[in-house]
């Protein structure tokens, strides 16, 4: 511990803010041991913009697969839930150190060049590409196709640290989308950054770019990002996209971005001048608060989405080419290791899907029992044998991450008939999942990379009846964060490394976190039948998604050609 913890503070605090989806959350955390005291959440006013935007609410709709935000949305939540976290844990702000954040990703933004977001300039709020681009904005699919054709026709290096494909999700997919669609706003970008980095600027002053979502998301890799000369073969005007609008100096995480800001203080409530650590992606942050840090341990942080995050560690050899993982990046969940990163785009949305269309004449009868449609849908599922629907479904609503990473995919539903129930859709989509995970763990083996462990965070850590479906279908048992707040507990413990409470993340995650090991074990005789189950999942993965047909990719292209013509 160093010269923080002294007798004028005797036991200090840090504080983790963690922006999601819809919400954003901070936590208060004692540095010794990781004690979460206290905690608050502010939901986003304008939640996620998918029809229109604010400023033109009688405009035409946004076309599909957007997923925009609003940036005053996430400074609310520094002003509202941060001093509410403290009056919760009736801590005084003076015992604060630091304080770290995270963000969902691929968020980014278009800013000028003092950070201003562009929807935010006289004469853009009607425009949707000034606005931040969520993670789950898929609608640069088009532009991902024409990144990935070109590279592999081209040898880029890069690719390969991919799984051979880059994401619609992602920075340069989004980037070239603004510059196709919308070249005003476009020439209006000086910098285009991703939220992560965009909310540390807005605490410390100054602009950082962490080396985790410049590695995943900005495909910078051995200190390069993609060459001007390939840029320009995508199109000439986005030559300088690169050095130009995202080329900075890269902060390794746990780092110190800077101190608080006069104004940020005023804003939160804390101490002017503490520990403001370097920006960090939601599910890799968690890697921190779970203890998973060590080579091998798998990560699989489970809410609206997945992520898959494990280290690996370089006295073991170059980085292994999984086919479809989101990226290997050196130092992108922890200094000095391999950091891999595989997903799945849709997990607890499928569940919410589900117990909104089909639960709705189980409604009366949660109410009664004093219980959720998604409680009442797990346990009838779960007294039903493995098998028992008939049913197999692709759990591709929200496009495919890992391993075919192809967003214009769709979700399929296969053995319904008469005698299909809700329950049996829900529990369909639930083993999808984890047929989906497992798909993921198969890749990462095939590959050479092992995964020793396989722990749980998020949300959905909570359902008993989804985590023995994962153990059961993965055949291996799960360990279990302890916390319920993965990745605010986790920012927090990057805050206490940048303010020197501890020499390193490791160290700090040891102190700080922790798991339950073992805490749901697989039963033999349903991963035996789910077997059974996988091979048909597999099979009909590798039709859709490999080739087999085009169906689903017509399907979505109907429906575009369709809602374009009103």
């Amino acid at each position: 511990m160093s010269t923080v913890v002294n007798a004028n503070n005797p036991d200090p605090v840090v504080v983790g803010v963690d922006f999601g989806t819809l919400s954003g959350r901070a936590v208060v955390v004692r540095v010794r041991d990781g004690a979460e005291l206290g905690t608050a959440v502010h939901a986003y006013p304008h939640a996620v913009l998918t029809d229109r935007l604010p400023a033109a609410p009688d405009g035409p709709g946004l076309p599909p697969d957007t997923a925009l935000q609003v940036p005053e949305d996430y400074r609310e939540v520094l002003r509202r839930a941060v001093p509410a976290a403290l009056a919760d844990a009736g801590t005084d702000p003076r015992r604060v150190i630091g304080i770290g954040t995270d963000f969902t990703a691929c968020t980014v933004m278009p800013t000028t060049a003092d950070g201003t977001p562009l929807c935010e300039l006289p004469g853009l709020a009607g425009r949707p590409h000034a606005y931040p681009k969520l993670w789950r904005h898929h609608a640069a699919q088009p532009e991902a196709d024409e990144i990935n054709a070109l590279a592999e026709e081209r040898g880029e290096p890069w690719l390969s640290r991919y799984g051979g494909r880059i994401s619609a999700e992602w920075e340069l997919a989004k980037g070239l989308q603004v510059l196709r669609e919308d070249p005003a706003v476009y020439a209006r970008t000086d910098r285009w950054i991703e939220a992560a980095d965009w909310i540390v600027w807005q605490l410390c002053g100054r602009e950082t770019r962490n080396a985790c979502t410049a590695g995943y998301k900005g495909v910078h890799q051995d200190g390069r990002w993609p060459s001007r000369g390939y840029l320009a073969a995508l199109d000439p005007r986005f030559a300088g996209f690169a050095e130009e609008k995202i080329a900075h100096p890269l902060s390794r995480l746990g780092g110190r971005a800077g101190g608080l800001s006069a104004r940020a203080a005023a804003r939160t409530g804390l101490p002017e001048g503490i520990a403001v650590a370097v920006g960090n992606v939601d599910a890799h942050v968690t890697a921190a608060a779970a203890d998973t840090v060590r080579p091998g341990e798998m990560l699989a942080v489970m809410g609206t989405s997945t992520c898959h995050v494990m280290n690996a560690d370089p006295a073991e050899g170059p980085p292994a080419e999984v086919p479809g993982m989101c990226g290997v990046v050196h130092g992108g969940i922890t200094p000095g290791l391999w950091g891999y990163e595989a997903g799945q785009s849709g997990v607890g949305d499928l569940f919410a899907w589900c117990a909104d269309h089909f639960g709705g004449a189980l409604e009366e009868e949660a109410r009664a029992a004093g219980t959720s449609v998604h409680d009442l849908l797990s346990a009838r599922a779960a007294r039903r044998p493995v098998g028992a629907h008939g049913l197999v479904a692709l759990d591709w609503h929200s496009g495919n991450r890992s391993v075919l990473v192809d967003h214009d995919l769709s979700g399929v539903i296969a053995g319904l008939t008469l005698a299909t129930r809700p329950e049996d859709v829900y529990r369909a989509l639930v083993e999808a999942t984890a047929f989906g995970a497992r798909t993921i763990t198969d890749a990462f083996e095939g590959a050479g990379v092992p995964v020793r462990g396989f722990t749980v965070a998020g949300g959905l850590k909570r359902n008993p009846f989804v985590m023995q479906v994962y153990a059961d279908v993965l055949g291996r048992p799960l360990h279990i964060a302890d916390s319920d707040q993965g990745p605010a507990l986790g920012s927090a413990i990057h805050a206490a490394v940048a303010a020197g409470a501890y020499p390193d993340i490791t160290e700090a995650a040891a102190a700080m976190g922790g798991r339950t090991r073992d805490a749901v074990r697989p039963d033999p005789g349903r991963s035996a039948a789910y077997d059974r189950l996988y091979a048909v999942y597999t099979e009909l993965h590798d039709h859709f998604g490999r080739g087999g047909s085009a169906a689903l990719h017509r399907l979505r292209a109907l429906r575009n050609e369709a809602l374009a013509a009103g």
